[in-house]
């Protein structure tokens, strides 16, 4: 029997590839893929009132709940929040990490970004992919022979500007993706509406809560009305009315990858190809994203 493609989606906290890449994840999950959400941190910091031991052990709780929600594995490294290093230590862990699992896909954030754990995150990736090939180098876990197609998840820092080589169509798994993040209670609906203000606009009940996490819905229905969607300003948290932007701003790369039907995708995801990793041609891409 053929070998299941796997993928190895790496954030820096529990909760960040649910954000990044949770729409591609369910979509490799949909085409038969194995999958695997790793948090490099506990997120032990991420909360205005609990304590870090405290938050930890929630924080992961949420994370295996969204693993037994979808059928993933969900991983989480122990090591605390804001104190991820990218050292010989932790470049060895990743090495043994990725060689156990073999995965055929990576995601992870690009290396210049605004939290000093996404930057750590992606530069020990970047650390462990040629060393992945070389077997004297953390003998006790054999070497690979074919590298992993590295991905870097899109990101809105302008300093470089992130630039897409790769848009997928998310729209049949948006839903999905909303009960994903659902799951981090202790995030999407406690400590980032208190980062920006909002933690009182958070209704109590748990159905009225995740009506309040969409936001007002997207007439999915419609064409999206891409000027429109570019001349006002971002909402600001996840609700649709941000989370159709993206599609609006790669549309002509979304027509490229679906044709006509790419006119009418209101939710994408887009990803850069690292060079780190190896690089696509198009027999490969076909297998590896065959959506």
């Amino acid at each position: 029997m053929e070998q299941k493609l796997r993928a190895l989606l790496i954030g820096a906290h529990p909760d960040d590839c649910d954000v990044i890449c949770g729409g591609f994840a369910l979509k490799l999950l949909k085409a038969g893929y194995d999958v695997k959400f790793v948090s490099l941190t506990n997120g032990c910091r991420g909360h205005y009132e609990m304590q870090p031991e405290e938050l930890a052990a929630r924080r992961y709780q949420e994370a295996q709940t969204v693993a037994k929600l979808f059928g993933i594995t969900y991983e989480i490294w122990d090591v605390n929040d804001c104190e991820l290093i990218a050292n010989l230590e932790n470049r060895k862990h990743m090495i043994r990490m990725i060689r156990e699992y073999k995965p055929d896909i990576m995601v992870i954030h690009r290396p210049n970004d605004y939290h000093a754990d996404h930057r750590n995150a992606s530069m020990l990736v970047q650390d462990a992919a040629f060393l992945l090939t070389v077997p004297n180098f953390v003998p006790e876990a054999p070497a690979m022979f074919t590298m992993p197609v590295i991905l870097y998840a899109y990101d809105s820092f302008r300093n470089p500007p992130f630039v897409s080589d790769l848009v997928f169509d998310i729209d049949d798994v948006m839903d999905d993706k909303y009960l994903m993040c659902n799951c981090h209670v202790s995030q999407f609906y406690e400590w980032l509406p208190f980062t920006v203000g909002r933690l009182h606009e958070v209704p109590a009940d748990p159905e009225e809560r995740l009506k309040w996490f969409h936001g007002n819905p997207i007439d999915r229905s419609k064409a999206p009305n891409d000027a429109e969607l570019l001349a006002r300003p971002d909402c600001g948290f996840r609700h649709e009315e941000r989370e159709v932007i993206l599609a609006a701003q790669l549309r002509d790369k979304l027509v490229e990858r679906y044709g006509e039907k790419g006119k009418m995708v209101h939710f994408a995801e887009a990803y850069a190809v690292s060079e780190y990793g190896q690089q696509l041609n198009d027999e490969l891409a076909a297998k590896l994203f065959p959506f």
